[in-house]
């Protein structure tokens, strides 16, 4: 059943023309509008979301260590005369030091300007494990630094057919 509802008069709202009178087909009608126009805005609104997230990460993603020569954890077999760092963009190298059993005479001064590949000459390397030990600022003004290890064994060579 539906109940009428009636002012002060005794006139329903409907006659009294407070409410408009709306049949059930228009009803539907703008319940079906509405309810695609809150679909379509969610759809929006998730795309945007999904589009802002991934250049957020974007942005934030930060500048790393793509190679180096003498490579990560590698036997060279013959004494290096430069450190090779390549980055997945300019950096501006701030820091180099070369640790090992012997005093390696590395000349570094940090880069005035942002470079993705960087060779630093290495004189007074001899067998043994060195490491190095780097820090560099990225595009998006922060500090990056890791380090890696290598191993010169000259004896491999001299030993080689």
């Amino acid at each position: 059943t539906c109940e009428t509802y009636t002012d002060r008069t005794g006139q329903s709202f409907f006659e009294s023309g407070l409410l408009p009178k709306i049949r059930i087909g228009q009803l539907a009608q703008a319940a079906g509008i509405m309810k695609m126009t809150i679909h379509q805005n969610m759809v929006k609104f998730c795309l945007t979301l999904f589009i802002m997230l991934g250049v957020a990460t974007h942005i934030h993603a930060h500048t790393g260590l793509k190679e180096s020569t003498p490579a990560a954890d590698s036997r060279v077999q013959a004494v290096p005369s430069q450190i090779e760092l390549v980055f997945t963009g300019p950096v501006r190298l701030i820091k180099l030091d070369v640790v090992g059993d012997s005093e390696p005479q590395v000349t570094f001064s940090p880069a005035s300007e942002p470079e993705s590949v960087y060779r630093i000459p290495a004189a007074g390397l001899v067998n043994g494990e060195y490491e190095v030990a780097w820090a560099a600022i990225g595009a998006d003004g922060h500090t990056i630094a890791d380090s890696f290890r290598f191993v010169v064994d000259l004896s491999a060579a001299s030993s080689a057919p």
